[in-house]
């Protein structure tokens, strides 16, 4: 099953810019439009259960809230494992955005598998793949940034227009009431450099200190 990535988010990267835009986004200049919400990708298959196992990712939990503050969509298990309702998750919860089409991605990982594991109970990390067509290629790229955390796929595109995705990498913060504390309610794209700096981003989105 592994094979090796699809090194198309250094062909998407907009200039001047650390921003992996999808491939075939209008913004990337080529005048093509990438479908959203109609997707034929399959994200639980033998072969990707299999992968998602020997990298040790942890399956994907729903929640039990019914009014929380992300968007009122429904998201499988990358990987296999139970869809979850975004609505139904509370925090305090740190979500990134990636793919494995973005470069950027590759190199942050780490730091929030380095959240996932030094917060513990205090808080939770939840990443989603979002607008990949490649879900063996995603699950390739967490066992090599050596990403347990628990993995939702969006490979149409679902949460774009809820967040005005024009780019990965992003990250959401929720807080205990399930409300997104980003500003707008919407995600921070921007490409996380170091531990510290999303440490520092928790304190001042969620007032805990790690």
């Amino acid at each position: 099953m592994r094979r090796p990535l699809v090194a198309l988010g250094a062909l998407a990267l907009v200039a001047g810019c650390s921003i992996g835009t999808p491939p075939g986004d209008d913004a990337a200049g080529d005048g093509q439009t990438v479908p959203t919400t109609q997707s034929n990708v399959d994200v639980d298959t033998p072969e990707l259960r299999e992968a998602k196992a020997a990298a040790g990712i942890a399956d994907c939990a729903p929640g039990d809230a019914t009014d929380g503050g992300l968007p009122d969509l429904t998201l499988p298990c990358l990987g296999g494992g139970p869809d979850v309702r975004l609505r139904s998750l509370k925090g305090p919860m740190v979500v990134n955005l990636f793919a494995q089409w973005c470069e950027p991605c590759r190199d942050e990982l780490p730091y929030y598998q380095r959240l996932h594991e030094e917060a513990g109970d205090k808080l939770r990390v939840v990443g989603i793949d979002y607008l990949d067509t490649q879900p063996d290629g995603a699950i390739e790229l967490a066992a090599q940034t050596g990403v347990t955390y628990p993995l939702l796929a969006d490979p149409g595109g679902a949460l774009r227009q809820d967040f005005r995705v024009r780019g990965l990498p992003g990250v959401v913060f929720v807080d205990a009431d399930g409300e997104v504390t980003n500003p707008g309610g919407r995600p921070t794209f921007t490409v996380i450099r170091s531990y510290s700096q999303l440490t520092d981003l928790v304190r001042e989105h969620l007032g805990m200190a790690l």
